[in-house]
């Protein structure tokens, strides 16, 4: 068996939020006060996310990421991915982090089974750094990246949300990190979910911006192989650069097609798309595999064929308060 839609995609990935709780306040992410914190009571339990991922492994599931908030600020994950990377029919063991906490946990991450990181990091001015995650110390992130390059956390990607008027002028800087290190950057167009996609017309910027960068910097983008784990990025290589740039078009170049992925919330809601509002609680099948590996093929049949976002979309066409925000969802 495999979870494959009424429109012919084949899902093979599941991104699991482990809490919604984080050590950063990242501006599109959530507002100045953070977020209003699921009770401990109503996350899953790590042995109830096992459960999750072995019904999904033996339907075709290959594919697993870890996300947050931060699932580093989350006690005992070592455990959960010592576990995971047990699982028969897992072979890609990702994690979404800020790198905050990697210089401790980089090495025993790896032991333990962790394949690879992407790390979230905006900015490469400590100033603006500050303004985006509202706290956060870049000395600290950019130790976090030393530390999944040494431990063999590889490929390292590096996830930078471009916005208008904070971080875009910085493009030239991100590029020549590509050139000189061996770090995969990946551009992200700034997406309307929650109450801080309100901001999306204040904060848009098309990624095209940075190929007009890069030209003008003389360094054209040349299309190459991904590195492992792309997803929806169109991938260029710089000339005589040790890393690669990728380009994620959520907004202004649906990926829709060729989606692949599940979504598992802290509190234990699939979703099979960011955009949409629909969820089904994993809850009444814990305990019966049979009956999770039922609700996965039932959550994958009711995906929509598209998400309905675009660079035009004004806030009032869509409840954008009553999504949740990407600390709940996992993005």
């Amino acid at each position: 068996m495999a979870l494959i839609d009424i429109y012919g995609r084949r899902h093979d990935y599941l991104r699991i939020s482990v809490t919604d709780r984080c050590n950063l306040r990242c501006i599109y992410c959530m507002g100045p006060e953070g977020v209003k914190q699921i009770p401990h009571h109503q996350i899953l339990a790590y042995e109830e996310i096992l459960e999750v991922v072995k019904a999904g492994a033996a339907l075709g599931i290959s594919k697993i990421r870890l996300t947050g908030g931060e699932p580093l600020v989350r006690k005992g994950l070592l455990f959960l991915v010592r576990e995971i990377a047990k699982v028969p029919g897992i072979t890609d063991l990702a994690m979404t982090t800020n790198g905050i906490l990697l210089p401790q946990f980089a090495r025993p991450l790896k032991e333990a089974g962790l394949q690879r990181v992407n790390i979230s990091l905006d900015s490469l001015r400590p100033e603006v750094y500050r303004r985006i995650t509202r706290c956060g110390d870049l000395g600290q992130a950019l130790a976090g990246i030393e530390a999944a390059l040494e431990a063999g956390l590889k490929p390292v990607k590096i996830n930078t949300v471009l916005m208008r008027g904070i971080n875009h002028r910085e493009v030239p800087a991100f590029l020549r990190l590509a050139q000189e290190r061996e770090l995969h950057l990946r551009f992200i167009e700034y997406m309307p979910i929650g109450a801080q996609g309100l901001a999306h017309h204040k904060y848009y910027l098309p990624l095209s911006y940075v190929q007009e960068q890069a030209a003008r910097m003389g360094l054209p983008l040349e299309p190459v192989e991904p590195p492992q784990g792309a997803g929806p990025a169109d991938t260029f290589k710089l000339p005589g650069g040790k890393g690669t740039v990728g380009l994620i078009h959520p907004i202004s170049r649906h990926f829709c097609a060729s989606c692949n992925r599940l979504r598992l919330t802290p509190e234990g809601y699939l979703k099979s798309c960011l955009y949409w509002q629909d969820e089904h609680s994993v809850r009444p099948a814990l305990g019966d595999p049979a009956a999770m590996q039922e609700l996965l093929q039932r959550v994958v049949s009711l995906k929509p064929e598209k998400h309905r976002m675009s660079p035009q979309q004004k806030p009032g066409l869509l409840n954008l308060q009553a999504m949740r925000g990407m600390s709940k969802i996992g993005g």
